[in-house]
């Protein structure tokens, strides 16, 4: 089917979109209408933690489509339960509720903290945030977020989010007062460049969290479920937070996201936190295969082989062409191009033939790769050769 044929008129514009529509995808790669091929590297934005079509996922999808498909969260249904108990089992937590996205995983945890800053801090609501952050596209996400002009986009924010600077423990410590309930942020700025927080500073919150008695959320909604080569992104820094959020990834590329905390954290009452679709069997049943094979011998051990071959090669490109260096944690990281041709990049490589290259730039300087975890040295070899052929043209 041409293009033009396609009734792209009946969606509400968002974004620009390119003119292809995609019909099918395996593993690292995607196939669209044309039936032109493209490896892909950015994979939903880390959403597909296990690539296109994972098996597993499919396995589980038709099982439980047959079983059933939601029965209200106002039930215990076997999915929910075995998902819960896989993610308390292998991380710091006790207590986990489920959601639809990464923005209503982060939208909860608001919420859950300041509902302990009601029991247990006098009201104490505010939560301190990083510039450069991005926790979701709900209007308290947004003000959360320290995305530069989202404070004037759907004026007035909500109130209670002071921001202070990454990797700066100083400029945390001087927001906290007696209306502080939280510190929150992402292990590593996805948006924001991928930035990781240094080990350092994670370990500092977490000493003043204590030093304060106020919370410690950790967005993983981007570095969860695999993605920095532990299953959680805190566990590279040996902290526990006390409240964590999950998306993308645990879900493989179904609408799944989680809000856990600790035992003496989880404060809701009956009433405080609901959804139509929370905890459904469908959803938490791939959610489930997902982890399953995240946990599997040897899988992150071979994640993180992976990253290291990935840097190594981000590495020499920039040595090849004079570029700025790589950053990152597991298979999170970015090129720094030195100059402001990413979008170029991101165009060109999706335009190459006889196949293309789907790559994303979050700031005009660098490149972020977030592919399959999956993802085999061969297709890091493709990318690279591919992104070699642009940087010649471009760098």
């Amino acid at each position: 089917m041409a293009f033009a044929e396609y009734p792209v008129q009946s969606l509400m514009y968002i974004t620009n979109r390119p003119e292809l529509v995609f019909t099918e995808g395996k593993g690292s790669w995607l196939t669209d209408h044309n039936g032109k091929r493209y490896l892909d590297f950015v994979q939903g934005w880390a959403v597909n933690s296990l690539g296109h079509s994972n098996e597993g996922m499919i396995a589980a999808l038709e099982k439980q489509a047959r079983k059933l498909l939601n029965p209200s969260p106002a039930f215990y249904n076997e999915p929910m339960l075995a998902l819960a108990k896989l993610l308390t089992d292998n991380s710091c937590f006790d207590k986990v509720f489920f959601a639809n996205s990464g923005a209503e995983a982060n939208e909860g945890a608001i919420k859950l903290a300041r509902k302990w800053g009601q029991k247990h801090k006098n009201g104490a609501f505010e939560i301190i945030t990083m510039n450069h952050s991005f926790h979701g596209r709900t209007l308290a996400t947004m003000s959360a977020s320290g995305k530069a002009g989202w404070d004037k986009i759907f004026a007035p924010q909500v109130p209670g989010f002071p921001k202070a600077e990454l990797n700066d423990l100083a400029s945390v410590e001087a927001l906290i007062n007696d209306k502080t309930v939280g510190i929150m942020l992402e292990p590593v700025q996805g948006e924001g460049g991928v930035i990781p927080a240094t080990r350092e500073f994670m370990q500092g919150l977490r000493a003043l969290a204590d030093k304060h008695k106020v919370l410690f959320i950790v967005d993983e909604v981007q570095t969860g479920c695999g993605r920095c080569g532990t299953l959680f992104a805190y566990e590279l820094s040996g902290v526990e937070p006390d409240i964590m959020t999950l998306g993308k990834g645990i879900g493989g590329g179904v609408p799944l996201a989680a809000l856990l905390c600790k035992g003496d954290v989880a404060s809701f009452e009956a009433g405080d936190q609901g959804g139509t679709y929370n905890g459904n069997p469908l959803m938490t049943a791939v959610g489930a295969a997902v982890i399953e094979q995240l946990v599997a011998p040897g899988f992150l051990e071979d994640v993180r082989a992976k990253a290291d071959y990935l840097r190594e090669q981000l590495l020499a490109l920039t040595a090849e062409f004079g570029l700025a260096g790589e950053r990152g944690d597991g298979l999170l990281r970015a090129l720094m191009l030195g100059k402001d041709i990413g979008p170029q990049i991101v165009e060109e490589a999706r335009d190459m033939g006889p196949e293309g290259l789907l790559l994303n730039s979050p700031r005009p300087n660098l490149l972020r790769f977030m592919p399959a975890l999956n993802v085999t040295r061969e297709e890091i070899d493709q990318m690279i050769g591919m992104l070699r052929t642009l940087l010649k043209k471009l760098a």
